[in-house]
């Protein structure tokens, strides 16, 4: 399976309703790496990466998030890199 990498911004009811929390625990059962930070601007930051489909289980399981509420992604494909985990971070 070929692996890859996107980055996304997640723009809605993203920040102060467990969406990091979450991302973490969805992605890491799934095998995929990368990480979630918030935005000073409300928004979510993710990098992310592994089997594509895995990656779209991952946006489906936010998206059915109790208080998440997504209402628009800014998706971008990135080159994949070297990496062992997903996990939250607070780093630009």
């Amino acid at each position: 399976m070929e692996k890859v990498r996107k980055h996304i911004i997640f723009s809605g009811r993203v920040q102060g309703v467990g969406f990091r929390y979450t991302a973490c625990y969805l992605a890491r059962p799934l095998g995929l790496t990368g990480w979630v930070k918030n935005l000073w601007d409300g928004d979510v930051e993710m990098e992310v990466q592994g089997d594509p489909a895995a990656i779209g289980r991952l946006i489906q399981g936010l998206e059915s998030g109790h208080f998440i509420r997504i209402e628009h992604m800014e998706v971008e494909e990135i080159p994949v890199i070297r990496e062992r985990e997903f996990r939250e971070t607070w780093d630009s």
